[in-house]
């Protein structure tokens, strides 16, 4: 068995980053425009960002209050966000919000939430929206898939995944986000008649579907973009393990599923970077996996990788996510753990200019430095009016997002936008 510790050596692999299969065409660089960023991996290409905060954080530009219930992230493109938020059990819609002052531009409904008797209780908007040129595509937490019209909300065309592809949703309903690759969009209805499936993105039509037996439920995680070895892969995470499967046909490819969370709740992403590929499941363990075109080699698990709701992000030869007790950095092509810091706890978390963004479970904002030699703080603050919660349970989920030089902080109906660039 391998050993947390284990030493492979790097064989070099021919692969595309996943930037450039699946980055939205036609948005800037410096634009958030899908679940975690323009790579899907947490990581923002901007720089000459503030590298130290003061003892109150970044300057605060402007909060929103009416965003809705939820636990959507923002998508960022020009001068507009938009996100996912709920206003009771019958009313889950996307929003779209100017950038400059936070103020409403247009609200859509989509439909329900879903599986409101869900326990433990936590009914709400769940997916981000992604954003590619005039098109919107979002997922509502029951199932509702929509392409709306980013200027003005219209809604293009929708699909039920539910009644329409007899899917499965988990315990907590849907809540991946959907997945740009050319002229698809990929979604996971769950279940056996199509467990995960690509849809025509101007149409909503089928393109494949990826049928997988067990009728699986969908997980809580959103599909990734990979090549290696001339295969382009999409690597999904459902509730009953990880699976790789051909972009262009839908066959599946390879699964893995040591990772499942013990706690039914499979819900980070996986992250692809250097041909290799980290999965993590909430009490179970991360493992470290070797990209072929047709299969997934373990190159070491261990409960010590980063497992937490908030996400892992990767740096040159490292990386960075937290537990449920502390940020820890790993190194990718061994899985030698290099270093654990208490700093917030779990923590959801992007990287951006050699620093990480960590938003707490608990609602703190901590800034550290992105290195292997050790954690380095550099500065920490608690947004103002933070809402109540339901729930003892219930955590500050919603992901981190730096896009134009700004910070973008979601807390259920709360959004804060802070300054990154002036002291």
């Amino acid at each position: 068995m391998k050993t947390l510790f284990a030493r492979r050596p790097l064989i070099p692999v021919l692969i595309l980053e996943i930037v450039l299969l699946s980055a939205p065409a036609r948005l800037g660089a410096e634009d958030w425009p899908q679940w975690r960023g323009p790579l899907r991996n947490g990581v923002s290409g901007e720089k000459g960002l503030l590298q130290q905060w003061s003892k109150e954080g970044p300057r605060l530009l402007w909060q929103a209050r009416d965003c809705g219930s939820g636990y959507s992230t923002p998508a960022v493109a020009g001068q507009h966000l938009y996100l996912l938020g709920n206003e009771g059990l019958e009313d889950e819609a996307v929003l779209a919000l100017a950038t400059a002052d936070g103020k409403r531009l247009w609200r859509t409904r989509l439909g329900n939430v879903g599986q409101p008797n869900q326990e433990p209780k936590f009914p709400a908007a769940r997916s981000t929206p992604t954003v590619e040129g005039a098109r919107l595509y979002a997922l509502g937490s029951d199932g509702d898939l929509a392409c709306l019209d980013t200027a003005t909300g219209q809604i293009q065309w929708r699909k039920q995944l539910r009644t329409e592809l007899a899917g499965k949703p988990g315990t907590w309903a849907y809540a991946e986000s959907p997945l740009v690759d050319g002229d698809h969009l990929i979604c996971t209805p769950g279940g056996s008649e199509a467990t995960v499936v690509a849809l025509r993105k101007t149409t909503g039509e089928i393109a494949w579907k990826c049928p997988l037996p067990g009728n699986i439920e969908a997980a809580y995680s959103s599909p990734i973009l990979a090549a290696v070895g001339g295969t382009r892969q999409i690597v999904q995470m459902l509730q009953k393990g990880l699976v790789g499967i051909d972009a262009a046909t839908g066959k599946l490819l390879w699964r893995y599923d040591k990772t499942v969370s013990k706690f039914n709740a499979n819900i980070p992403s996986p992250v692809f970077h250097k041909g290799f590929l980290f999965t993590a499941g909430a009490g179970t363990g991360g493992a470290i996996l070797r990209l072929t075109a047709a299969a997934a080699e373990e190159i070491a698990f261990s409960p010590k990788f980063p497992t937490a709701i908030g996400g892992s992000v990767p740096l040159d030869d490292h990386l960075y996510g937290t537990t449920g007790q502390a940020l820890v950095c790993t190194e990718l092509a061994t899985g030698t753990l290099r270093w654990e810091e208490r700093a917030l706890g779990a923590a959801s978390l992007c990287l951006a200019d050699g620093r990480l963004y960590l938003h707490g479970e608990n609602g703190e904002v901590a800034l550290a430095e992105a290195t292997p030699e050790g954690y380095r703080e550099h500065g920490r603050f608690t947004p103002p009016d933070a809402p109540k919660r339901k729930s003892p349970m219930e955590k500050a989920w919603a992901y981190p997002v730096v896009a134009h030089g700004r910070l973008y902080l979601r807390d259920h109906a709360m959004l804060w936008c802070y300054d990154l660039k002036t002291p």
